[in-house]
């Protein structure tokens, strides 16, 4: 991964962003995609190789497995990093057309240019509204996750043991989940963050609101 070109979008989303924004920003980039790359995704790593299931029965272990992990932490977590944070780009995209827009015109009217806008990165007009919708998009994004892991995962919890009667499964057997309690500390810290992200895109939103 270039981290100077990753650098560089980072301070490019921080100059069009309120106070509120650049606090949610780092706490996305430090507080969960961070923490995703460093510790989650090796806590996760094993959760298939070490789900133990007390039958030899061939296919029974996956099939449990697939009952009980429909789609893992880590697969949720990277889809979910990724629409939360699509609106800032276009954020900077929204502006890199304003920006393009007035070079083209400087260009085309020449001595007659008129500046449209005087301060590209301006939360006005319809910059004010990507920025807005972008805002609300992102808490909507991280509400529905929430909910997608409760629903999978009651209360975001995992237990020790879990009890399948699947077919092929002989009978009723017992599978044992690899390190549930580092994964139970890991899935709180990030619905944690996740909660707070929420409150501070709300709170972002009726600040702009409110100062418009």
């Amino acid at each position: 991964m270039n981290w100077g070109a990753f650098e560089g979008l980072l301070r490019d989303v921080n100059v069009y962003s309120t106070a509120f924004g650049r606090i949610w920003l780092s706490l996305v980039f430090i507080f969960r995609l961070l923490v995703y790359l460093v510790a989650a995704e090796k806590v996760w790593s094993d959760d298939h190789k070490d789900f133990d299931c007390n039958t030899r029965q061939p296919g029974c272990t996956n099939v449990c497995y697939d009952h009980f992990f429909p789609i893992s932490h880590i697969r949720l977590w990277a889809l979910q990093l990724i629409l939360v944070t699509c609106p800032s780009l276009l954020v900077l995209m929204h502006v890199a057309y304003r920006k393009a827009k007035e070079e083209r015109l400087r260009e085309i009217e020449g001595d007659n240019y008129r500046c449209i806008y005087p301060n590209p990165g301006k939360k006005r007009g319809g910059l004010w509204w990507t920025y807005l919708l972008s805002l609300i998009f992102k808490a909507s994004v991280d509400v529905v996750f929430l909910y997608i892991f409760f629903r999978f995962y009651r209360n975001y919890t995992l237990p020790r043991v879990v009890k399948c009667e699947l077919a092929p499964c002989p009978n009723v057997v017992d599978c044992f989940i690899a390190r549930p309690t580092e994964k139970n500390i890991f899935t709180l810290f990030m619905v944690v963050t996740t909660c707070v992200c929420v409150v501070l895109n709300l709170i972002e939103a009726t600040y702009l609101i409110g100062k418009r």
